[in-house]
């Protein structure tokens, strides 16, 4: 081997030891917080651990009875599906529709912009006790906007029938991130089509339905999949607003994990609960991945 080859080899050599040196800390960082605690937290599922006890291997014993004798799960999954459903298609036509309204140019519109974006930056815990305020059934503002139209007043958080809508509405108000991104997909989408369909005859109902939602369909498939991964594991509105009722009408899935877990001491039984869910998001996600073929156009042609 010539002196010049054995040179280049040593330097592709040093190269990848020196890329391997500066993406050990993130390595490390994934096997020692991410897939480490995952694979205990898979030891403990089949465990019965209570912290101040032993831990006591059960099997599989904590998945049957979350499956058949546990009526807090079936409660909590339904609770879950519905406000993440709820959540994910009205949070989404609300991004779209402040997106097109963002996209206007008008006066002033980097302060429409930024109003629009200023409630995804409040912390959870604080735009929660904001909206207890907003909900009380006799001081509340939104009473009294249904008061001045003549319209009887809701019991919103307080009432099964209602807590879940009043938190769908609740995230609704957040929709400023979304919204952002499907901005900047609108921003992307090529004018000499908008123009042909003028040409063409057609109004602006013919441009949106046949060419900007076309074409913000990567955008809208990446808000849909966020938004569902993020409704399906909600806990701060349960655990501040509502203390997962009334009635269990709030008994999200996570929050019941946290009750299991750090209420009740059943750290065992939490894992398992913790495990069904990461295995719910993954399906739920791999079923939105797989109808993606069917509406979600790229640039490049598929």
């Amino acid at each position: 081997m010539s002196k010049p080859v054995m040179k280049a080899h040593a330097l592709k050599k040093k190269e990848a030891i020196a890329g391997y040196l500066f993406t050990l800390p993130a390595i490390l960082g994934l096997l020692i917080w991410t897939i480490g605690p995952m694979i205990a937290s898979l030891v403990i599922s089949l465990t019965d651990w209570q912290i101040i006890s032993g831990a006591n291997w059960v099997g599989f014993d904590n998945y049957k009875t979350i499956f058949t004798d546990d009526l807090f799960f079936k409660k909590s999954l339904l609770v879950t599906v519905y406000f993440a459903l709820g959540s994910v298609v009205f949070t989404m036509l609300a991004s779209i529709i402040v997106a097109l309204f963002m996209n206007y140019e008008v006066k002033g519109q980097a302060l429409f912009r930024t109003v629009f974006y200023l409630p995804t930056i409040v912390p959870a815990v604080a735009s929660s006790m904001l909206w207890v305020w907003l909900f009380n059934p006799d001081f509340g503002l939104l009473n009294a906007v249904l008061k001045a139209v003549g319209l009887p007043s809701l019991m919103w958080i307080y009432d099964e029938t209602t807590v879940i809508p009043s938190l769908i509405l609740m995230s609704m108000w957040g929709c400023g991130s979304a919204a952002l991104i499907i901005l900047a997909g609108l921003q992307d989408v090529p004018k000499h089509l908008l123009e042909a369909v003028e040409i063409d005859g057609g109004n602006s109902w013919h441009k949106f339905r046949f060419v900007t939602v076309p074409m913000i369909t990567p955008v809208i498939f990446f808000n849909l999949v966020m938004g569902l991964i993020g409704s399906l594991q909600a806990f701060t509105q349960a655990y501040v607003m509502t203390g997962g009722g009334p009635n269990n009408g709030t008994l999200f899935y996570v929050f019941l994990i946290y009750r299991e877990a750090f209420q009740q001491n059943h750290f065992g039984y939490a894992s398992a609960l913790s495990w069904i869910l990461f295995a719910l998001i993954a399906v739920l996600t791999a079923v939105v991945f797989k109808s993606s073929k069917g509406w979600v156009h790229y640039g490049g042609g598929k």
